[in-house]
Parts: structure tokens; C-alpha cells; sequence
């Protein structure tokens, strides 16, 4: 019969357990231990202290629980630890730099002080390095909890094709991080506004772009994450992915464009508050916008190709 000890011990495990399950481990647990007490009193031990011992051999009952119920007692197991540190690495050097570079760059061209422009620069920095790793270890952790099948991890095939064509699991979730950063940042610029001056909030986009143009914006960057996902459950760039990549850049571009074109992208207000009020000539105010022409057909460009080159990459695989 089980001693008081024996039946706290055996209380403390099932507990969190389910109740259809508890009362099968009961059973196991109960076995178990008089097996192993009868075996320490078969040599001579005093019944007291071989109880003592079993149970300090079975260790600690939540850990034991745990066990039972499959669930992990870490935050990231090795599992995913690997991918998780990847990516981490690889956004810790982009995401944080980019934000640091447009805040001083913002701070000053509004004319802004050293002391104005450091302290905002560093904590957008700080900022976005907490968020960065919060939710990309989330993300993480969810899928480890949740026993998400993300396919096969590290291959032999890996060895003789160490090119990655941006299908992966680590490909995956960093470009729903990327797309939801860019849906937080619209949001963001409406409602909070990434400048202030004389204590204003000051968008940087034209607040004459909601709800349309906006929500027509936002669609895309759903788009752009559901073709990742598309991507990462194909496990390779086809003609017909790469094909809807396309139309997606050229969607975007021809958007984005139209507005600037009309001189509906940017805020009035954020033009004449951070330039032309701080004496910013038309001349130079020609390049800034050459410049911006050539960036928001730049990177179109640029993904369409690079989407139309690892097609091409994965079907000589």
C-alpha cells in the first residue's frame, strides 16, 4: 500500500496532467515505485528511507509530468535553435542598422541638434533590437509549442548546394517579420508619426492616402507574405511563383509611382517642415527626388530579378 509520501509524490505529478490520463500514470507510477522499494527492501534497506530514495531517484514530479505529457521544459530546444540564430543574426544586422540610419538621417535634415539626433538614433536602435529579438524568438516558440512540421532540417544535399534560394523555414518567417514590420510601420506613421517637431507628430506619408491608397498598399504586403508562404510550402521557385512575384513588383511600383508622380506619396507638410523650411534649394530638391525615383524602381527591379534567377537556379537543381 502506498505510504502518505508515496501518494503526495504521485499527487504532485498528475496534477497537470490530463484527466484522462492521470488516472493510467497513477497506475504506472504506483507499480513502478513498489517494484523499486521492494527491490531496496529485498536487500535489507528500512522502509522509510528506501521510500525516500526511489522517489528522490524519479526526481522532481513536475519535471516528471512533463514527461509524461510531452511538453518541453525550455524555451527553444534545439530543434529550431539553429534556424532561430540565423535568422536573429541576420536581421540583427539589417533591421537595426536601417532604423538608426533613417532616424539620424530624418533628425537631420529637420536640423536637429547632436545631442537630438544621437538620443533619437539610439533609442530607435535599442527599440527595435528588443522587438526584433521578442518576436522573433515568439515566433519561434509558438511553432515549437504548437509542433508545427516546417519539413526536413539539415541534409547531406546541403553540402554540395550551399545556396539558398529563399524558400527555407528561416526564409519564411523572416518575410512575414518584414511584411508585418512594414504593415506596423504604415500604421504607425498615420497614427503615431515617426517625426516629431515643436512636440507635433508629423507623418511622413500623405494622410490623404487613407483609406484607398493605403488599404491598396497593405493588400500588396499581404500578398507578399502569403507568396512566401506559398514559396516555403513549394520548397522551390517556379515559373507561375515567380510569375506572381512579378506582378506583385510591378502592382507595388506602379502604385507607389502613380502617387508619387501626382505628388500624393509624401505629406505637404513633412516636405515643407523638413526641407524647403530648412532652406533646402529646388536643385537640391530635384535629386532628393531623382533619388527616390530610382529607389522605388530600383527595388522592384531587383526582386523581380532576383525571383526570375533562383527560378532558374532551382530548375537546373
Amino acid at each position: 500500500m502506498a505510504t502518505s509520501l508515496t501518494e503526495r509524490y504521485i499527487s504532485a505529478t498528475i496534477t497537470s496532467l490530463p484527466p484522462d490520463a492521470q488516472d493510467d500514470v497513477r497506475a504506472e507510477l504506483e507499480g513502478s515505485i513498489a517494484d523499486a522499494m521492494e527491490a531496496r527492501l529485498d536487500q535489507g534497506e528500512e522502509p522509510t528511507s528506501a521510500e525516500r530514495e526511489v522517489l528522490t531517484e524519479l526526481g522532481d514530479p513536475a519535471a516528471l509530468a512533463a514527461g509524461y505529457a510531452d511538453r518541453p521544459l525550455h524555451l527553444l530546444g534545439p530543434r529550431y535553435y539553429l534556424a532561430w540564430r540565423q535568422l536573429l543574426r541576420t536581421l540583427l544586422m539589417i533591421v537595426p542598422v536601417c532604423a538608426v540610419l533613417a532616424v539620424a538621417l530624418a533628425q537631420v535634415i529637420a536640423g536637429a541638434s547632436i545631442g537630438a539626433i544621437i538620443g533619437q538614433a539610439i533609442g530607435v536602435g535599442v527599440t527595435a533590437t528588443v522587438h526584433l529579438v521578442f518576436w522573433v524568438t515568439l515566433v519561434f516558440v509558438l511553432l515549437e509549442r504548437a509542433g508545427a512540421d516546417t519539413g526536413p532540417g539539415w541534409d547531406v544535399d546541403q553540402l554540395r548546394e550551399p545556396t539558398s534560394t529563399g524558400t527555407g523555414r528561416a526564409d519564411l518567417i523572416a518575410s512575414l517579420i518584414l511584411a508585418a514590420a512594414g504593415v506596423v510601420a504604415l500604421l504607425w506613421d498615420h497614427f503615431i508619426g515617426f517625426l516629431r517637431i515643436d512636440g507635433e507628430s508629423l507623418s511622413i506619408l500623405n494622410p490623404g492616402l487613407w483609406p484607398w491608397a493605403m488599404a491598396g498598399l497593405l493588400a500588396l504586403i499581404a500578398l507578399e507574405a502569403v507568396l512566401a508562404v506559398m514559396l516555403s510550402a513549394n520548397g522551390r521557385w517556379t515559373v507561375r511563383l515567380a510569375v506572381l512575384n512579378t506582378v506583385l513588383a510591378m502592382l507595388a511600383m506602379t502604385l507607389v509611382l502613380t502617387l508619387m508622380g501626382n505628388g500624393l506619396l509624401l505629406n505637404p507638410d513633412f516636405l515643407q517642415t523638413v526641407f524647403i523650411a530648412n532652406g533646402v534649394e529646388p536643385d537640391s530638391m530635384r535629386v532628393l527626388g531623382i533619388l527616390t525615383w530610382f529607389m522605388l524602381v530600383g527595388i522592384p527591379v531587383w526582386d523581380i530579378l532576383d525571383g526570375w534567377l533562383k527560378t532558374r537556379r532551382d530548375a537546373l537543381r
